[in-house]
Parts: C-alpha cells; structure tokens; sequence
C-alpha cells in the first residue's frame, strides 16, 4: 500500500499501538460508523474462537534476509534474501481477561520470538496436524514484525480455524521505497509459488486460504498464475479463498493474468473502494491508471470475479486497511472461506 498510517509505527513499541486505539474506537462506535456499509452485511453469524488464540504460532515464510541469524528483533529486515526462510513465529495474545484493555478492544498481540527450521513448509503444516492454512501477504511499506502482527490480527478477527501463516516479502517500509518494495514483491513471486505448491502437494492438507493486501495482491496473482500453469485444473481442489483487499495492481494487468488462472479466478474476492486515498496516489504513480481496487464495481465485475464495495465502510481519510479494522469486511472474509454468499 501508499500509506499505511499518517503517523509513524513507533506506538507498536508500546503497551497500546495505534491499532489497538483504533480498534477500540471501531468497537465503541462500530453501531454509527459502520450501519450505511454499502454491499456488506450489518450482521452476521458468531464465531468461535480462532485456533491462534488457542496456540498462538503463526507459520512464517520470507523472502527477507535474516537479521541476527533471525533470532533477535527485528529478525528480518528489508533486504532481499538468497534463500527463503520457514520459521514459527511465537506470539503472545492479547490479555482477555476482564478488566485488560483487550476487554475495551484496546489489546494487542505481540510478537515474542522467531523459530528457523529446516524443512519444507508443507511438511511444517502436516507436523501440526494438517488442516485448512490462512496465508496473508502483505502490501508496501511494511516490516516483518508489523506484516506477522497484521496477520494475527486477521486470523482472530475473522476467527480463522486452522493454521495462519504470513508471507513476508523485502519492504523497505519508508514512504518514498515503493519503487524498491514494487520490484521486491515481484521478485518473490517463485517463492511463494513454491509455498503454494509445498501446501496443495502435501499429503492430508487442508485448503489453502490467502488474502493478500494492497501490493501483494500483485505477488499472489502472479504466484497463482504460476501455480496454475504447473498444475492446471487439478490444483482447484485446494485452493479456497482467496480475498484481494484494496489490490495495488493496473486494470489492464489484472485482466490479462484473470484470464490465465482458469477456475482459480473463480475463487477470488476483491475488497474495493473508490475513496481508497492509497490507490488513488499509486494511481498517480503509475500514470493515471486506476488500480484495480478503487476501481468502480461494475468495472471490476466484468472481469468475472466477486466484489464487495467497502467505499461506505470506512470512517477514516485513508481507507485502505478496512480488511483490519472493519468488522463487516472481515465477515465477508470470513463467509469466503467458510463459502457462503456475503
């Protein structure tokens, strides 16, 4: 993504982030904001509690070079590394009890360790009992530690029952880097095509879930593509959903890749909105040209994948990480995986 916050990610240091308030904000007026959300149900079923918040391991794939040997913070950093590392990811939930700030939605997860290990990923998730696995990959201007603490976010908003995994590509996470983060996710693509190939070859595995933000939609796309012209229309089977919230790519590009993944474009979602203040200066960026997640719905549409239209659930100037702070985005992840209408 363009800009991911209009302040800097210093408060994830701190006891409360900047997330974690504007969690709890969202859940204190999440009634008035959130009720005029065009294309998004205002309710929705209850879900049980997320397998993370049970163990809390994220699975952990990256591109990055190790920092430390990846076992001191940050453990990963911008650079872009010769080879791809497998890691479990200990993390540590938010206190639940009643009189902690995660009571008031102002809790947040933290990060604890990192665990290299030398195997196959696919392996990894069969050592853990197998299972439907969740993978986010993240947009632009991130490091690994906001990318692997957005993706529990995720997995415990949505309720996520099953392995989460996060992908993490070489951000340099500076504002003026997109140039840099743009060629670094294109240059994991085989990475994370050979992730995705590890899991829908692995014997007793689940579905394979993704939902990629903003610039790593583009990655995913182009790993799909790739994936598919290995595997061809067997490998449909076991990919399940897969969400694109607020997808960094050119209309035209989009297009042209939909139409080389077969059925597998049958199984994405795309998160939009026009207010989308990020994509609208990528759009700039790239010459005028709209990307395909501030792109109107009916123009998305015609390509012949699902979309939602969040452009009215946003309450703030950016818009462009609803798929976190939404609760109605994240019902429509949600009823994706489970494969119910939205």
């Amino acid at each position: 993504m363009i800009v991911r916050r209009l302040l800097q990610r210093d408060s994830l240091h701190s006891p409360l982030s900047r997330r974690s308030l504007l969690g709890g904000l969202v859940s204190a007026g999440s009634v008035l904001a959130l009720g005029g959300c065009a294309g998004l149900g205002a309710t929705g079923a209850r879900f049980d509690a997320s397998s993370l918040s049970a163990d809390p391991t994220l699975l952990v794939t990256t591109t990055r070079k190790p920092v430390n040997g990846s076992r001191t913070k940050p453990w990963f950093g911008p650079e872009r590394a010769t080879t791809m590392t497998v890691a479990r990811a200990k993390l540590v939930a938010p206190d639940e009890s009643r009189l902690s700030l995660a009571a008031v939605g102002l809790g947040d997860w933290r990060l604890d360790r990192v665990e290299p290990v030398s195997t196959e990923i696919g392996d990894l998730v069969a050592q853990a009992g197998g299972g439907d696995v969740l993978i986010y990959v993240h947009g632009f201007k991130q490091t690994f530690e906001t990318a692997a603490l957005d993706a529990a976010h995720l997995s415990d908003g949505i309720k996520f029952r099953g392995r989460t995994m996060v992908f993490s590509w070489p951000s340099k996470a500076g504002l003026f880097d997109y140039a840099y983060d743009r060629d670094s996710a294109m240059w994991s693509r085989d990475d994370f095509e050979r992730v995705l190939s590890s899991l829908v070859s692995a014997s007793g595995g689940g579905r394979v879930h993704i939902v990629a933000h903003s610039m790593g939609t583009m990655l995913t796309l182009e790993s799909l593509r790739q994936l598919y012209a290995r595997y061809g229309d067997t490998v449909t089977s076991k990919i399940g959903a897969v969400v694109f919230a607020a997808p960094d790519i050119d209309m035209d590009v989009f297009s042209s890749a939909i139409h080389r993944i077969g059925p597998l474009a049958g199984k994405i979602t795309v998160i939009a909105a026009t207010n989308d203040r990020a994509l609208a200066l990528s759009g700039q960026i790239a010459g005028g040209m709209t990307r395909v997640g501030a792109a109107e719905k009916a123009a998305i549409e015609q390509l012949g994948v699902r979309v939602i239209d969040a452009s009215d659930a946003g309450w703030g100037i950016i818009n462009h990480d609803l798929f976190l702070s939404n609760a109605d985005v994240q019902r429509v992840i949600r009823r994706s995986i489970d494969g119910t209408p939205a």
